[in-house]
């Protein structure tokens, strides 16, 4: 059982130094040309693989080029268009409806700052922060998505279980130069090793770093409960 360094400070930034080499080459994972796209691709992400999303938009992005194409969209036809993405008849209503606002409030352009973002539907504070790194290029905040969450708790960087807590428990510890990479890193990792269920514990290069480490036994030390 490794055993977190202390502050926090310096074990988030020992997390980030090791994730760098281990993931060089970490970065968003949705595809995308545009800002409106990138907004798109966030919202179908919701509860969905980011594979299954870029095979989706390949062709939605074809059709729908404008705010005011997803504003003017029927939305069954849309619903249609993005079958086999989780929740795929609400998530049309969020597009068209958003279309409609960044039409008749926006210019038909994707707002820049997180209020405006937060006010159309689908869109919280996550898929927020994405745009605006990504699209917008304004860092000012963690993106905290399930990888995140779990990555950071069983860490011990957090004991704060919704998204909204773990980000606010976040920024003081993670530098401000790292906030856009950290979720990254810690997506790239949580896929590759640290998985929901079964984490390679054996061959993690943060094992030393976390209370939860999986050495000789198959019990989750942070929560008390087997890793199933």
């Amino acid at each position: 059982m490794g055993t977190p360094l202390e502050p926090r400070e310096t074990q988030a930034e020992e997390v980030i130094d090791r994730l760098h080499e281990e993931y060089p080459d970490s970065a968003i994972s949705l595809n995308f040309s545009s800002r409106l796209e990138l907004l798109v691709a966030v919202v179908l992400s919701a509860q969905c693989t980011d594979e299954r999303v870029n095979e989706v938009t390949a062709d939605l992005f074809e059709k729908y080029r404008s705010a005011a194409d997803y504003a003017e969209a029927d939305e069954e036809e849309l619903a249609e268009d993005i079958y086999g993405i989780t929740f795929h008849n609400n998530k049309a209503g969020y597009l068209t409806e958003a279309g409609r606002i960044m039409v008749d409030e926006h210019d038909g352009e994707v707002p820049d700052t997180m209020s405006g973002l937060t006010d159309l539907p689908g869109v919280g504070r996550k898929t927020a922060n994405v745009v605006l790194q990504h699209g917008h290029d304004v860092v000012e905040g963690i993106v905290v998505d399930t990888h995140v969450q779990r990555l950071t708790r069983r860490l011990g960087i957090t004991e704060e279980e919704r998204p909204e807590a773990i980000e606010e428990d976040l920024l003081p510890v993670v530098p401000e130069a790292e906030w856009q990479q950290f979720t990254h890193l810690l997506i790239d990792h949580g896929r590759a090793v640290c998985t929901a269920r079964n984490p390679d514990c054996e061959d993690c290069v943060l094992a030393d770093l976390c209370p939860s480490a999986k050495m000789d036994s198959d019990v989750d030390l942070a929560s008390g409960e087997p890793w199933g």
